[in-house]
């Protein structure tokens, strides 16, 4: 019965399968023709059918989990990071530059500043969005900036302009500083903001980029309006994770501060009118301002403090651009603008005037601060292709806050005759040079004959002076600022794993405090400041 039944249903899907097939065979042939004519008129435009989403489709496209696709409300996002952990081994010298108790009284130590440690020198996350093909927001943060990192590569930091010891590094609340502090917003953090030892010149700021950026649509052109960095110098400006050196100069530590404005940026000699990375660049700028040149970094996330904005300009050229010949860059740049004097609103600043009579209810003088930048750097091509070059010069002039700089003439205020009383204006400029030579980019590394150890290799030298060191003048306490160069020659090893993605780099700094040029009351200790700095870097 089973087999009679079995053989019963394998006949009925033979016949079932046989009037399928036979009546495709039966398809006329002019409705087939039609077809195919039909789905090649398709393919010609481009078209196709768009197939439903099935409920499997749906389910894997809202999963959580490891590969998972990252998706926006509208545009496309780019995520970007930048993670550097340091080591540095400073020499064991304990006294500082200004320590000098036989003869000034004043003392000075460096003990808290030279300690052997592992840091973690950035810590960067940044978000780009792209709304459309001509707007783009981006914002970059740096969990790393809420920690005072090592300073390199002078262990003081930016600025060494008082000694780090009590009393002459505390103010006391209520005094001329703290009011100064209350009318630039900073709060009554005088002493952290001025103390040389931290090697901060500001607040820990959390947040670093946060710029809209409208391009593609206006020819050689592009607007960024939010907080960003100012065109001001060339390796201020540079990318963290790409520098030559595991930091920057003295004169790049200048360029290497954010400010809020809006910024018109021309690029031609490119690949096309929206390349933005021509040979021939230009940009002009407006600005806060807020705070003072000589302190990097201290205008940003931060609402003006004057009724004044700062005007930028900087213009590149790259007369030679190829791999024969080389890449030759040389630039310009300027900043300029009002600080300090506001009119109409005095808040009570303490003034000694150039008579040395204390006055309170007067407005800080006012002064035209002002930077000024020239670079050129070279990338060699052909034979000598590998090496590379770069150099920049820095001019800054701008005021100084009350009770910054130190007074060896024992002249200041009545809170403290070590510190002079008013921020003078004053000047302070620098140059470094550079040379380096990567194997992995040179003519030989192509014919087989180098190593393979060897290629991921790079070596770097680099020798600075900076004006970095301020006492009040020997002659003119109450009127004048004195400054003094600090020297460093640097050698260095790079070593790339994979690119900036993940490199490895090893720098000694050679650091001559400055000794010259000093009166007979103003002695000046000689430091020991040489480091070793180890930077373990990961980037995408």
């Amino acid at each position: 019965m089973q087999s009679w039944m079995s053989k019963t249903v394998v006949a009925a899907l033979l016949l079932t399968g046989f009037v399928t097939v036979s009546r495709a065979v039966e398809v006329p042939t002019e409705e087939w023709e039609r077809m195919k004519s039909q789905i090649s008129e398709l393919q010609a435009r481009g078209s196709s059918v768009p197939a439903e989403a099935s409920a499997v489709d749906t389910a894997l496209d809202s999963k959580y989990g490891p590969n998972s696709a990252v998706t926006t409300k509208t545009g496309k996002l780019t995520i970007g990071g930048l993670l550097q952990v340091w080591y540095v081994n400073y020499d064991k010298g304990s006294r500082g530059l200004f320590d000098d108790p036989a003869g000034s009284g004043i003392r000075d130590s460096s003990a808290a500043d030279n300690i052997n440690s592992f840091a973690i020198r950035r810590a960067q996350i940044s978000f780009t969005a792209d709304i459309n093909e001509q707007i783009s927001g981006t914002v970059m943060i740096d969990p790393a900036r809420e920690f005072s990192n090592p300073s390199l590569p002078v262990g003081w930091g930016n600025y060494k302009t008082r000694n780090s010891l009590s009393p002459e590094s505390q103010v006391v609340a209520g005094t001329a500083a703290d009011v100064f502090d209350a009318r630039n917003g900073i709060g009554a953090r005088f002493a952290a903001l001025q103390d040389a030892g931290t090697g901060v010149a500001g607040a820990p700021r959390l947040l670093q980029d946060a710029y809209i950026n409208w391009h593609n649509c206006l020819p050689y052109h592009d607007i960024t309006i939010g907080q960003f960095k100012p065109g001001n110098g060339e390796e201020g400006l540079r990318n963290d994770g790409e520098l030559d050196f595991i930091e920057r100069s003295m004169v790049g530590f200048q360029g290497d501060t954010r400010d809020l404005g809006l910024s018109i940026h021309g690029s031609y000699w490119g690949k096309d009118c929206y390349d933005r990375d021509g040979r021939f660049q230009y940009s002009f700028g407006v600005f806060n301002g807020a705070g003072s040149y000589l302190h990097p970094g201290e205008g940003q996330n931060r609402t003006d403090n004057n009724q004044s904005k700062d005007f930028n300009a900087r213009m590149l050229v790259r007369p030679v651009w190829n791999d024969c010949i080389g890449r030759l860059e040389l630039g310009v740049s300027y900043m300029g603008g009002h600080h300090g004097q506001t009119s109409g609103q005095s808040l009570g600043y303490y003034n000694p005037l150039d008579s040395g009579t204390p006055q309170w209810g007067v407005d800080r003088p006012g002064v035209w601060a002002s930077r000024f930048n020239a670079w050129t750097s070279y990338r060699a091509g052909s034979i000598f292709s590998g090496a590379w070059l770069r150099s920049e010069y820095t001019f800054i002039k701008d005021a100084d806050y009350p009770l910054a700089n130190i007074d060896y003439t024992g002249g200041g205020s009545s809170t403290n005759a070590n510190l002079q009383d008013w921020g003078r204006p004053t000047s302070r400029q620098g140059i470094y040079g550079a040379v380096g030579f990567r194997f992995a980019d040179s003519c030989w590394a192509s014919d087989g004959g180098m190593p393979c150890w060897l290629k991921p290799v790079e070596l770097a030298a680099r020798y600075e002076m900076f004006q970095d060191v301020a006492t009040a003048n020997q002659a003119e306490p109450l009127q004048h600022v004195q400054a003094f160069y600090t020297k460093v020659a640097t050698v260095g090893l790079n070593y790339y794993i994979k690119g900036h993605n993940a490199k490895v780099q090893a720098n000694y700094n050679f650091v001559q405090a400055p000794m010259d040029h000093q009166a007979a009351t103003q002695h000046f200790n000689k430091p020991d400041l040489n480091n070793f700095a180890l930077n373990f870097q990961v980037a995408f």
